[in-house]
């Protein structure tokens, strides 16, 4: 069997998580790790894998099928996703929902130029959720459908908080509202708002000397993340930080609720995540797989997770998965 050949470029959580997902899968293996420190500094956990800036990216052509990128959607992504995409297939989980259009047109731009293959926003919301509400719309598309997130660690949202000026450590939490989630079973969900549906927390670290005042203002009002949602802003210690913001635990559902004939028909596609990083990883592995089967295929262009077929992801045949999964 001929491998998957893999480069990750990001060693963050989610670069680190990529690592591990690859070394459970046989069809993979870690060809290098990109960096924007310096390589020689990098711990990793695959010997063989080559250390690289990220800034050498040109010298991986031929020697890598696809590019794992693991960068934030903030400020990574969108300069990264599609210089990578003039050279590699890639896969990346880019989150910040109202901008999903623009990143897909310019992803498919460079990567249609490029003849190659890219996978955007394969996380598992922008995802999996994606697919499960297509899915409950189009067989019920009378009803009326909600997601939920959390409780728990918003990779996305944590990331973005860590950007902003005079900020040395951060963490946010999404919180259901129980009241919304009742409302959306009973098809009721509908015209929920954002800020009736969630609650944002956040535990910050201010660097020293820093404006909490404004710090908090930054937050509350940035757009795409913060600003249509009750946010909630705590000051904390490094030592409480490290003490009790370690954790990444998070999950969320998607429900939809309609009605055939009279009878109340619901659907609900839920995760319970011990570790948001983790997961979000594996999910971009599979996608890989998939990416590289559309290219083996000659496809070209940006696609997403409603544009890819189940099986895909799999590297079972498609006989075994009729035979297994059907």
């Amino acid at each position: 069997m001929q491998r998957i050949r893999a480069g990750i470029v990001g060693y963050g959580n989610i670069g680190r998580g990529a690592e591990k997902a690859i070394q459970r899968c046989p069809d993979f293996e870690l060809a290098a790790v990109l960096t924007r420190r310096r390589p020689s500094e990098l711990t990793i956990d695959t010997p063989t894998a080559l250390k690289l800036n990220v800034g050498d990216a040109a010298n991986l052509k031929g020697k890598i099928d696809i590019m794992i990128l693991c960068g934030g959607s903030a400020t990574d992504l969108p300069i990264q996703g599609p210089e990578f995409a003039k050279d590699f297939i890639t896969v990346d989980s880019y989150d910040t929902h109202a901008k999903i259009p623009e990143y897909f047109d310019a992803m498919n731009e460079a990567s249609m130029n490029a003849g190659l293959v890219s996978v955007i926003s394969a996380g598992w919301d922008p995802g999996l959720f994606s697919f499960n509400r297509v899915l409950a719309q189009a067989i019920l598309p009378q009803g009326s459908g909600c997601t939920f997130w959390g409780e728990g660690v918003s990779q996305g949202h944590s990331d973005a908080i860590r950007r902003v000026d005079g900020v040395e450590a951060a963490i946010q939490y999404t919180i259901p509202i129980s009241a919304a989630v009742e409302k959306a079973r009973k098809g009721e969900g509908e015209m929920l708002s954002n800020r009736e549906k969630h609650i944002r927390e956040c535990f910050v670290v201010a660097k020293l000397g820093a404006n909490k005042e404004e710090i908090e203002k930054s937050i509350k009002t940035m757009p795409n993340y913060f600003a249509d949602y009750d946010t909630v802003v705590h000051f904390i210690s490094k030592d409480e930080f490290d003490a009790n913001h370690a954790g990444m635990a998070h999950g969320g559902f998607v429900i939809h609720s309609g009605k055939t004939n009279g009878s109340r028909q619901t659907l609900e596609f839920s995760l319970n995540l011990g570790h948001n990083a983790e997961y979000t990883a594996s999910v971009l592995v599979a996608y890989a797989r998939a990416a590289c089967r559309l290219h083996r295929e000659g496809k070209t262009g940006a696609f997403t997770a409603l544009d890819i077929p189940v099986a895909y992801l799999s590297a079972k045949s498609g006989e075994e998965l009729r035979k297994e999964m059907l």
